[in-house]
């Protein structure tokens, strides 16, 4: 499978929002992508594209990230169920990491369920480390947080 990641086009919007819809409990709604989209430069929304799977090449998954100061902030991450376990949230993680690199960051973070074990797993083998817990951030079911930071892009 050939992916292809760049940024998020407002076309993308409908298998954005299928993806989200079908990965949390609790999804981001319509306004809040667009509300991500319109945050400029502080925002990117990057896209994997499965080039082989069909024309249009459809979206298999997202990553939404912003870049403050010198730090990557991963706010949210997701793969199409029917494409799950074919690399694409670990292509989607090192173009985040690359974009974050690029633009200045030097380290990154972001936070995932307690109970999210194969997300922390994922996120260890890019260089992430638990740094903290966020008790009761998660709602629907209320759930703690782990931190997670890579210290050098």
């Amino acid at each position: 499978m050939t992916i292809v990641i760049e940024p998020m086009r407002r076309e993308d919007l409908s298998e954005i929002l299928a993806i989200e819809v079908a990965s949390f409990a609790v999804p981001w709604t319509q306004e809040m992508f667009e509300s991500e989209l319109a945050r400029g430069d502080l925002s990117e929304i990057l896209v994997a594209r499965l080039a082989d799977a069909g024309t249009p090449p459809p979206v298999g998954g997202y990553i939404c990230v912003w870049v403050v100061s010198d730090e990557l902030h991963i706010n949210n991450i997701a793969v199409d169920p029917r494409w799950r376990r074919r690399g694409i949230a670990g292509a989607l993680l090192e173009a985040a990491l690359d974009h974050g690199r690029v633009r200045g960051a030097r380290r990154a973070f972001l936070e995932v369920r307690v109970s999210n074990l194969a997300a922390q797993a994922l996120y260890r083998q890019y260089g992430f480390e638990a740094a903290g817990v966020r008790r009761g951030y998660y709602d629907q079911p209320t759930e703690d947080a782990v931190i997670m930071r890579r210290e050098r892009l």
